[in-house]
């Protein structure tokens, strides 16, 4: 008996621990996460803005500021906006990771150089959102390199302006974030497929499968976990997604608006008309679609993952 209660002190003097050190998380998460999360649902009910110096409010209102920015339907616009740049960011962000981590993994093509590569293709994720907007504002001008380029090789006529073609203005959004991330999904990738047990590939070569099935059939379904992590933190940062169209069209979200996102919509009533009541309407809508399209994307995930 002295001796299982000795033990059960010493679980519980390291369990102690463990609690400690979580406090300074518990207090950061409240006071900076979920006492804004509060106050900003609260205040979604009210009409409350600046004008000058001098607040107005809060005068409560009920849910007229969700039925205006439904009525208006910009928030619909502006989401449409937002998921098609992400896509087109996403999806080769995610299929050339997939391909740099099965390089990378792959102990048969001893890469030379490997270690350098790593660092290159991870260095675009250090560099700042605006001056990556600003560098591909540059190069993408009416007199700008690649125009100069295009032209002088006869491709194309005159100079093609992106930002004028809604095409040219989202492709470009969503070829700098493909840019800026893809670097930091190949690491979680690589990470996940370096953890699958090398036995397992040994096994399929000996039963005779192809390069293709054991990805498919192997790395694929036990990578299922970091894909789907990969693809929420994704939709995230995707649906926050604000620097780089905001300094890309100076914040018109040209042409025509079609640039413009969800994020860029709530700045201009915490920025410009001071309506913090509807700015708390935005946000909070924004909260609901967030945790709508994240249980959408577990939904359609299956957690048992198994090798075929």
């Amino acid at each position: 008996m002295s001796q299982s209660k000795t033990r059960n002190s010493k679980a519980v003097s390291y369990n102690k621990w463990g609690y400690i050190f979580l406090i300074p998380f518990i207090v950061v998460y409240l006071l900076f996460q979920l006492v804004p999360l509060v106050t900003t649902i609260y205040y979604s009910f009210f009409d409350y803005y600046r004008m000058g110096l001098v607040y107005y409010g809060p005068f409560a209102n009920g849910i007229n500021n969700y039925t205006q920015i439904i009525n208006d339907g910009y928030i619909f616009t502006y989401f449409k906006n937002t998921i098609i740049m992400w896509i087109i960011g996403f999806v080769p962000q995610i299929l050339v990771s997939l391909l740099l981590g099965a390089w990378f993994s792959d102990n048969r093509l001893r890469l030379k150089g490997e270690s350098f590569f790593k660092t290159v293709i991870y260095l675009p994720n250090l560099i700042m959102a605006s001056a990556f907007a600003m560098l591909f504002f540059t190069l993408t001008s009416e007199r700008g390199p690649i125009n100069q380029i295009l032209t002088g090789l006869h491709i194309i006529k005159e100079p093609y302006i992106f930002l004028d073609h809604t095409a040219g203005a989202r492709g470009l959004v969503g070829f700098m974030n493909f840019i800026m991330w893809f670097g930091n999904t190949t690491i979680l990738l690589l990470a996940g497929m370096l953890g699958i047990d090398v036995s397992l590939f040994e096994a399929a070569e000996v039963d005779g499968a192809t390069s293709n099935q054991k990805f498919f059939r192997i790395t694929l379904p036990l990578l299922r976990p970091i894909l789907v992590y990969v693809l929420i933190t994704s939709l995230i940062g995707g649906l926050q997604m604000f620097d780089v169209p905001q300094i890309l069209t100076k914040g018109s979200g040209a042409p025509m608006e079609t640039t413009k996102t969800l994020i860029m919509y709530l700045n201009e009533y915490i920025k410009i008309t001071k309506n913090y009541g509807m700015a708390g309407a935005i946000s909070v809508i924004l909260f609901v679609l967030t945790g709508i399209l994240s249980v959408i994307v577990f939904q359609f995930s299956d957690n048992k993952t198994k090798v075929k």
